[in-house]
């Protein structure tokens, strides 16, 4: 049983397997994009309840354009869907919702659609939802670094101001203040970390399971808590 009063205050979350749930059910792949979407929705509504402050989730990777466009696309009809039947049921749960990704690009439904979101979340102060949309890791780093050079070509720092309180800030999480996770949880048997948040997990504790994520159930969820809160968390330090 999970100690309540010591709920990780950042989780975040690869989502992994809905193509292969999909796939053992004979079923078109978006399927398991919509299962996965309703699993996501009893995670969020979850983490609320048992006092996550902040829950991340890598909906759509950098590297996820590889896909057939009829999934891509899939993947994305299914974002609007979830911003149209959900956005009501965030605010009534005081959920903010935050973007962490290059999403300038996409489609104007989307956008319009995550604008919405934005818009409508921006002042509720409970849960911290923060959606990984067109993410991924270097290229975040990649950004921050440039934004360095830039202030540094402009005078505004110098090499000696450059320190990791510093690149921290100019990531996508450090914009807007979302501290680094305590605890990764990866679904599906995968035991990798996919280009997904690689600088603010350096200290995290990991959790791979074999559950689909379709299938990933609150009970498991406070299964992953329970192994988080097991582990003798030294942060390099010696006990």
């Amino acid at each position: 049983m999970i100690d309540y009063e010591r709920i990780p205050a950042h989780v975040a979350i690869i989502m992994d397997g809905n193509g292969r749930w999909a796939e053992k059910r004979k079923l078109p792949r978006v399927m398991g994009h919509n299962a996965g979407m309703k699993a996501m929705k009893e995670i969020v509504r979850h983490a609320g309840e048992i006092g996550v402050e902040y829950l991340t989730v890598y909906a759509f990777s950098t590297e996820n354009w590889k896909r057939s466009e009829e999934e891509v696309s899939g993947i994305f009809n299914l974002l609007i869907k979830y911003v149209d039947s959900e956005l009501k049921e965030l605010c009534d749960s005081n959920v903010k919702v935050s973007i962490l990704g290059d999403w300038s690009g996409l489609s104007d439904k989307v956008k319009e659609k995550l604008l919405m979101t934005l818009d409508s979340t921006k002042n509720n102060t409970g849960l911290k939802f923060n959606i990984a949309l067109n993410y991924g890791s270097r290229d975040e780093m990649v950004r921050a670094a440039k934004s360095i050079a830039e202030d540094a070509a402009l005078g505004k720092i110098t090499a000696d101001d450059v320190d990791e309180k510093l690149f921290s800030k100019k990531l996508y999480t450090g914009q807007q203040e979302i501290p680094d996770p305590d605890l990764v949880i990866r679904t599906s048997g995968e035991i990798r970390l996919s280009n997904f948040l690689l600088w603010q997990l350096a200290y995290a504790e990991m959790v791979f399971t074999d559950t689909l994520w379709p299938d990933y159930t609150p009970e498991e969820f406070e299964k992953s808590i329970e192994i988080f809160q097991s582990r003798d968390r030294r942060f390099g330090g010696r006990k």
